[in-house]
């Protein structure tokens, strides 16, 4: 698409929104005036379909049975604590995703991914627009495959807040779902977001669909407030003409802070009533890591669901803690298949 093609007043330059930060009265994530997005028609891929990339390692694994993702959490520019706790995550999940943190920069995800693919860890690497220009991100792709990562889960990204990096530019040359033709045209496996309980609700399915067809294979949702709305949102999906899988978000938290900061987060729904019964448990870290089995088990029964992403912190104790109540989670699921 040509530049001309931007919806305008959208401060991310977006073509094909809106995006996933839509706030709950309808506003922008970045300005104050509703999302430009709501007031017109759908964009819609102009085609052509891109073609798959072939299945493996976590794709191939989810035809087979249900698997777990699970987040990479670490400091930033500290290439010893990624190496540690994918490490820690190891053989008890199917693969690692390496996030991106708008109040977080970081090394660059090609290097990021050398010290998880070092560590013995199999990776899909999260890549956003906000930072990098058509070109750079091109590089960063071609290195990801050069390196073997599983796959890219393509983003817009989140805006950053005028405190991070102040005067720095925040590109957005591609949105995501340009980022996720990109990626399927250089042959790498692609997954993309989405949030179900985000405005506008009714389009999200249809916007699903759309990303399947610019190169999209594997549908990564954000948390929602219940397992019944995960149903309907895949259900609508299916019905939009969506055909990929989906895997869906389980909020992992065993303490206040690991709990807080996933109800901070822009464009997740936690169930508030499960969070305070986990943080007045006698033993909050066991009551968290069985909520999350059992909000996992609830959604692995969904028709189109072949797998979870075990999201958040896990702890507020400390990485290799957060790392250690993942596995644990994982380990449990893995019990149950």
């Amino acid at each position: 698409m040509e530049p001309d093609a931007r919806r305008p007043g959208c401060p991310k330059r977006m073509v094909f929104g809106p995006c996933g930060g839509v706030r709950d009265d309808e506003r922008c994530e970045v300005a104050e005036h509703r999302c430009v997005f709501l007031d017109g028609p759908l964009p819609r891929w102009p085609g052509p379909d891109a073609a798959p990339a072939g299945r493996s390692g976590l794709l191939a694994r989810a035809a087979a049975g249900p698997v777990v993702l699970a987040d990479l959490s670490a400091p930033a520019f500290d290439p010893a604590t990624v190496r540690r706790v994918a490490g820690a995550l190891g053989d008890a999940v199917d693969a690692v995703l390496l996030g991106e943190h708008a109040d977080r920069p970081d090394l660059p995800p090609t290097m990021l991914a050398a010290e998880v693919l070092a560590a013995g860890g199999r990776l899909w690497t999260t890549l956003a627009c906000r930072d990098r220009n058509r070109v750079v991100l091109e590089q960063e792709l071609a290195g990801l495959a050069a390196l073997g990562v599983d796959g890219v889960l393509c983003v817009t990204g989140d805006a950053r807040g005028p405190d991070v990096r102040a005067g720095a530019t925040q590109v957005f040359d591609l949105d995501g779902l340009r980022l996720a033709a990109l990626a399927a045209g250089m042959g790498l496996p692609v997954a993309v977001p989405e949030s179900p309980e985000t405005p506008p609700v009714a389009l999200r399915p249809v916007r699903v669909a759309e990303k399947q067809r610019a190169g999209a294979q594997l549908c990564v949702l954000n948390h929602v407030s219940s397992p019944a709305r995960v149903a309907a949102f895949v259900a609508a999906a299916r019905a939009a003409g969506a055909t990929l899988p989906f895997l869906a978000g389980v909020a992992v938290y065993t303490d206040e802070q690991s709990a807080r900061v996933l109800q901070r987060f822009p464009g997740l729904r936690l169930d508030d009533a499960t969070v305070e019964r986990v943080l007045s448990a006698p033993d909050p870290r066991a009551a968290g890591i069985e909520a999350a089995v059992a909000e996992a088990r609830e959604l692995l029964a969904i028709p189109g669901v072949v797998g979870v992403n075990l999201s958040g912190s896990g702890s507020g104790q400390g990485w290799d803690d957060g790392a250690r109540v993942k596995a644990a989670v994982a380990e449990r699921l893995r019990g149950m298949s």
